[in-house]
């Protein structure tokens, strides 16, 4: 019989801690003995609790992840932390692992790297997501990160805007670059946010490696017919992922493109087109080095056949999220 092995999870987003919990499903020697939701709290369950492994976000309330890691280590040393977190930046990162933490998982690569990343930390190696620019324990002649497309399905305004402000905000402060295609509504709210994160906005945009684009002119520019044309899709993102990446301060850098273009044409009933549009997408990220998100509105979803339809949405992402 394999051993237990005891894990505090330390996530305040209430879905990060169900996929957290749905992952380990694979694993059922790693079991889950508590979950908390601020690093104040972490510190006081470690100390008594004294868990095998910790998996810890940063971006909590009371007191950081990282904080909270370097007071964990004086009460629980034995403890083995893995980082959890939407954070790329290279000096984040290196605070964290300063800690003594041995894991480093970017979320937008939770599904894929988080289970490996246990596996690895719980036998003592080091382990830091390989889609992270600037920061690799792996190989370096190994090939780059596959590139994700992800969506998000998103309760309210304040959980869209966040989402797309976390990973607008984690490429940019990486020296990355990032496209957005929102609605003007969004736009705004999202440029006052970035700011509150001290992300410099103006700069970004004038630089080039911030694109943000009108998601009703981006539709009425690539749609013919009620349907995207490939060519005008294709032709109009690889341009902008093209120059944006050009302009970023990185020898190779990946682009984020985050979207609610085909949250648009779900609202209006126009799902073929959205999934075509996801189609496009895929084309895109097996040419380009870039990652996506897209979001829909669950307030789409109203009767059977809209499921149905969430279903065939789902199955063109590499992950599935929802706020």
């Amino acid at each position: 019989m394999l051993a237990l092995i005891r894990v505090l999870v330390v996530e305040d987003h209430k879905d990060w801690r169900k996929l957290v919990r749905l992952l380990f499903q694979l694993r059922p020697e790693w079991q889950v003995i508590c979950e908390v939701s601020d690093g104040l709290e972490a510190v006081q369950k470690a100390a008594k609790l004294k868990p095998d492994l910790i998996l810890l976000d940063i971006g909590l309330p009371k007191l950081n992840g990282i904080d909270a890691a370097r007071q964990v280590r004086q009460l629980s040393p034995n403890s083995k932390i893995v980082f959890l977190s939407m954070d790329n930046s290279l000096d984040i990162i290196q605070e964290a692992l300063g800690t003594g933490a041995l894991g480093y998982v970017y979320k937008g690569y939770a599904q894929r790297d988080l289970l490996p990343a246990v596996e690895a930390v719980l036998r003592g190696e080091p382990f830091v997501s390989s889609g992270i620019k600037g920061h690799k324990l792996t190989d370096p002649t190994e090939a780059p990160a596959a590139s994700q497309h992800e969506v998000l399905f998103y309760s309210g305004e304040m959980a869209f805007l966040e989402s797309f402000t976390r990973r607008i905000a984690a490429a940019l402060k990486a020296g990355s670059a990032a496209i957005v295609n929102v609605t003007k509504s969004h736009r705004d709210s999202l440029i006052q946010r970035l700011k509150a994160e001290r992300v410099d906005v103006d700069r970004a945009i004038q630089e080039g490696t911030f694109i943000l684009l009108n998601a009703a002119d981006t539709l009425s520019t690539i749609m013919v017919n009620g349907l995207p044309d490939p060519v005008r899709f294709l032709g109009v993102m690889s341009g902008l992922i093209l120059a944006s990446g050009d302009a970023a301060n990185l020898e190779h850098p990946r682009v984020v493109l985050c979207g609610e273009g085909v949250g648009i044409l779900w609202v209006e009933g126009k799902t073929d087109a959205a999934i075509r549009v996801e189609q496009l997408c895929n084309d895109l990220a097996k040419t380009h080095e870039v990652d996506i998100l897209c979001a829909y509105p669950l307030s789409g979803i109203r009767g059977e056949e809209d499921e149905r339809e969430f279903k065939s949405i789902c199955a063109e992402h590499s992950a599935i999220y929802s706020r």
